[in-house]
């Protein structure tokens, strides 16, 4: 068997279990939401703490040399999803602070990718971010007591993640929206504000949707900028060739970034 044979064995292999991993992924993200639905506690404690975990191999596995904190922001996440299962006010703090740091990965990782390049561009969008969560903080903080602090400061790192993922494409753009909303949503409990009907039903969707859109984003991104590239097994995140097929397309104005962001 040739090296060349044997590398695109490796690599058909890589691909199958990356579709393997994001098939389980949807499967147990479409377990977790209908155990809610159904009111299936234990069904839904089996089911979260898979959920970042199962998204972060199939992150690792879908690309060579796949972006160093993508995985990271994605188990912390998971850390996070475990404290906060737990219950109680210590393990709920804990778990903040477990998503807190897994802002500063995404953060980190989309700045490094030319998140700010554009100031312009920046300053619009953190502009409206920066009024949207003016405006949410007001409303909440009567009803927050001691957490005040803490709600604060977390969710200015998830509203700078939603802000920096907008300069990667929509993907990541609408990700970082969606998992700014089921936060708030969270926050509007700690406020003791009148939940929606299926209300955690709709945090785990917009989380879950969230997390999959700033992973497949941040992987077609990285794919783009890799020479050669020809795209991975993300469902039709693929990369994108330029005229002669011969390397990553490049977007006007965009540089590429180091692949290992």
């Amino acid at each position: 068997m040739s090296l060349s044979t044997t590398t695109r064995a490796a690599v058909g292999g890589r691909l199958r279990a990356a579709r393997g991993l994001l098939t389980g992924f949807a499967a147990v993200s479409a377990a977790h939401l209908g155990a809610i639905l159904t009111h299936t506690p234990a069904l839904q404690h089996a089911t979260k703490p898979a959920l970042m975990p199962l998204l972060a191999a199939h992150s690792l596995a879908s690309t060579e040399r796949a972006p160093k904190l993508l995985a990271p922001a994605l188990l912390l996440s998971a850390g996070g999803d475990i404290l906060l299962q737990a219950g109680g006010d210590t393990a709920f703090l804990a778990g903040m602070g477990s998503f807190a740091a897994a802002h500063v990965c995404y953060v980190t990782m989309f700045v490094r990718r030319g998140a700010l390049d554009d100031r312009r561009r920046t300053a619009v969008v953190a502009a409206a971010y920066a009024a949207a969560w003016a405006v949410m903080i007001s409303q909440l903080w009567p009803g927050l007591g001691d957490l005040k602090i803490p709600v604060a400061v977390y969710s200015l790192l998830l509203t700078s993640t939603a802000v920096t993922s907008a300069r990667l494409g929509w993907r990541t753009g609408l990700g970082g929206a969606l998992f700014l909303l089921s936060d708030s949503l969270i926050a509007t409990q700690l406020a003791d504000w009148r939940e929606l009907p299926g209300h955690q039903f709709w945090v785990m969707a917009t989380y879950i949707v969230a997390q999959y859109l700033l992973a497949s984003g941040t992987l077609r991104a990285h794919r783009e900028d890799l020479p050669g590239a020809t795209g991975g097994a993300t469902g039709g995140a693929t990369g994108t060739d330029g005229p002669d097929g011969t390397g990553p397309r490049v977007e006007p104005g965009r540089e590429p970034r180091p692949a290992t962001a």
